[in-house]
C-alpha cells in the first residue's frame, strides 16, 4: 500500500507505549496496532485528530505516500545497465 504510518516513530520520539496511546486516543489496543502496522483500509478523521493531539504532531507526520513499484517495471539504473534509452516520452 503506498500510504505508510509512522506512528511507531512519533510513539518512540515521544517515549510512549501503544497501550498508553490507546487509552489517551479511546480506541483498543487492537485497533492501534491494525492502523499502526498498515493493515487499516481507513483512518476517521477524529481519531487522526486525537492522535495528533495526544503525539503533538501534525498528520503528515504520522502519514505519508510512498510510490509503488509497478511489476514488471524497469527503473532508471536498470535500464541504463541494460542499455535502454531512458528519457521523456518522444525522445
Amino acid at each position: 500500500m503506498p500510504i505508510v504510518v509512522d506512528i511507531d516513530v512519533m510513539l518512540a520520539r515521544r517515549k510512549m507505549s501503544v497501550g498508553e496511546l490507546a487509552d489517551r486516543v479511546g480506541i483498543t489496543p487492537a485497533n492501534l496496532a491494525v492502523l499502526k502496522n498498515g493493515r487499516a483500509k481507513a483512518v476517521r478523521f477524529s481519531t487522526l485528530a486525537a492522535l495528533c493531539e495526544v503525539l503533538t504532531c501534525q498528520p503528515g507526520d504520522l502519514l505519508r505516500w510512498e510510490a509503488e513499484e509497478a511489476e514488471g517495471a524497469v527503473d532508471a539504473e536498470d535500464a541504463v545497465d541494460a542499455g535502454e534509452i531512458v528519457g521523456a516520452p518522444g525522445e
